[in-house]
């Protein structure tokens, strides 16, 4: 099993909240290979853990995020991206994939 790390700040709590539950969760979890996920606060800043079957499933929701988080065109890349992204009140701070080593 491979995660999704998502780091973002939070900018308008409400407008997060509600991004998150009515478009990025409903779409991520209809994801090819989606087990499970985890959201979490923290003050200003949010980290989420998406649970996927595979690394191929987990990298190919990595590179979406951007564009669900932003409703913006796939094919620009996350590094190009990062600098301006704020919608919803979140802005993303960083995208990566690691491999699930242990749960329990």
């Amino acid at each position: 099993m491979h995660a999704v790390v998502v780091r973002v700040s939070i900018n308008d709590q409400d407008e997060a909240d509600r991004g998150l539950r009515e478009n990025f969760i409903p779409r991520v979890s209809q994801a090819p290979g989606f087990v499970n996920g985890y959201w979490t606060r923290k003050d200003n800043t949010g980290l989420a853990m998406m649970i996927f079957e595979s690394e191929d499933a987990a990298t190919t929701v990595s590179e979406m995020i951007p564009s669900i988080v932003l409703a913006e065109d796939a094919a620009t890349t996350v590094s190009e991206m990062l600098p301006s992204m704020v919608l919803a009140g979140v802005a993303l701070e960083s995208v990566e994939v690691r491999e699930v080593v242990a749960n329990a």
